[in-house]
């Protein structure tokens, strides 16, 4: 659910299915980043504005595996 008071998203990331593959990156790079040798997504800003959603989305639908979700 939205944060009703800021207007915010929440990202959730399911760390066993990330694999690294990076497509979020270039998605949505002011959200993401890649820790190459975790092989794992980097949430840089859990709570997006509402103004992301649409990259956001593109992100969730871009994901190989599945990892991501955003919330609101």
């Amino acid at each position: 659910m939205a944060n009703v008071a800021t207007g915010r998203l929440r990202i959730e990331v399911n760390l066993d299915r990330c694999a690294g593959h990076g497509q979020c990156l270039l998605a949505a790079p002011t959200v993401f980043d890649v820790d190459e040798a975790a092989h794992q997504v980097i949430v840089l800003d859990p709570d997006p504005a509402e103004d992301l959603r649409g990259a956001l989305q593109r992100a969730v639908s871009m994901c190989p595996t599945g990892a991501l979700e955003v919330v609101g």
